[in-house]
């Protein structure tokens, strides 16, 4: 099932004007485009978790410019439109006793997705499939 798993990037952006549009303008002058993005925020600092065409060239590219960036695992599920249609996949990993460190949901090439960071995103993976799931691999997205 590691062919289901996603590389995220964590890209640290100073919380102050401009700074998000330096990352997104770097990865834009490189032809680098993101296929799903979050942004959390504290007070000095936001992380942008984004999916992108090719994460390997993409840090390159953003540590050339200064950006401080990480590379993680994640997978993805996908979801329907429906009120609680995130309990499935989420009640899965519950019960296997998976923890969720974070997620967020957006809608991709084959529809509404959550992609989650996991303590085990291989055995997530796993058990989203036998849960009779749609587990994402990075070209669904």
């Amino acid at each position: 099932m590691s062919d289901y798993i996603i590389e995220q990037l964590s890209i640290f952006v100073s919380n102050e004007p401009g700074a998000l549009a330096k990352v997104s303008r770097t990865l834009g002058e490189c032809g680098i485009s993101m296929k799903a993005c979050n942004l959390a925020e504290s007070n000095e600092f936001g992380i942008l978790r984004a999916i992108v065409e090719d994460p390997d060239d993409a840090i390159a590219k953003l540590k050339a410019a200064g950006i401080v960036v990480k590379k993680t695992q994640i997978i993805g599920v996908a979801i329907n439109d429906d009120p609680g249609s995130m309990y499935e996949s989420t009640n899965a990993l519950g019960k296997a006793g998976i923890n969720i460190e974070y997620g967020y949901a957006f809608v991709g090439k084959q529809g509404p997705a959550l992609l989650m960071k996991t303590d085990d995103p291989v055995r997530s993976a796993e058990v989203l499939g036998r849960a009779g799931l749609k587990v994402l691999r990075t070209g669904d997205l």
